[in-house]
């Protein structure tokens, strides 16, 4: 596949999707950046302008992303790289004191809104017979279910699964689907946690431990997640489909995702 491709990254304003969307960019390929506020993609699109074109769109609202989709078609044609960066810790606090629209809103940004997307480029990359979803995971969706972190880790977990059923159905089709554990970054969403964990008091130690711990080493860099993504969209990646991949020389070690299924249903 050609270098010079249409690529699209959600939460694109800032943090890891800011990083990706400008990594893609000076790889040669055109980037639609994609957040919620234009105002807040500004800056971006001075740095890059003629590498990226940016789109406000609230991706988890599945009608913004159809109209998105209608606007990206006309004016740019078949996106051919899908990147879903957009994301929120959300709630803090054990089940029964989460405030239920928090919760709610967590699953619609981390796990609804990647499938909004998928649902409305897939058949461009399918028409080409290449292209590639990427989906930022995080280790939480591997880690024993612990207290506090209900909604992020469920949907997660969800975004996990829905990638890896993605990825059957697009077998062999030159289109792959993966995640990604970006590392742990000292991002906006660190800041958010940390605030929350703090707000907890002894409650919350065990966030604050983790929001100390990333503070002291300076966190991953986020470009390691960067060269992550352009390793995937490069030739080396194509036969690697429904995986749970992680950054180079990552802070925290890999730990197993799963393994390549065995099909062994009664019926069959």
């Amino acid at each position: 596949m050609a270098s010079q491709t249409l690529a699209i990254v959600t939460g694109a304003s800032r943090g890891l999707g800011r990083e990706i969307a400008l990594g893609l960019a000076k790889s040669g390929h055109h980037v639609v950046a994609v957040a919620r506020s234009k105002s807040a993609l500004e800056s971006l699109a001075k740095e890059m302008p003629d590498g990226i074109s940016i789109y406000e769109c609230d991706v988890s609202d599945y009608k913004d992303v159809e109209a998105l989709s209608a606007k990206v078609k006309t004016n740019h044609g078949d996106v051919q790289i899908l990147v879903n960066a957009a994301g929120v810790f959300g709630p803090i606090d054990l089940i029964h004191k989460t405030d239920p629209d928090q919760w709610a809103k967590t699953i619609m940004i981390d796990t609804l809104a990647p499938y909004f997307t998928t649902r409305v480029f897939l058949p461009g990359m399918l028409a080409k017979k290449w292209g590639r979803v990427i989906n930022v995971s995080s280790a939480a969706a591997l880690h024993p279910p612990g207290s506090l972190n209900s909604a992020y880790g469920t949907s997660k977990v969800a975004l996990n699964q829905f990638t890896r059923h993605l990825a059957a159905e697009i077998s062999g089709s030159g289109v792959t689907a993966n995640v990604i554990h970006p590392g742990d970054v000292k991002t906006e969403m660190w800041a958010d946690i940390k605030a929350k964990a703090l707000a907890l008091g002894d409650v919350g130690q065990d966030y604050t431990g983790w929001v100390n711990w990333v503070a002291e080493t300076g966190g991953d860099d986020p470009k390691k997640a960067m060269e992550l993504v352009l390793e995937i969209v490069s030739p080396s990646h194509d036969g690697i489909n429904g995986r749970f991949l992680w950054i180079k020389e990552p802070l925290q070690a890999p730990i197993p995702s799963w393994e390549d299924p065995v099909d062994a249903r009664p019926w069959s």
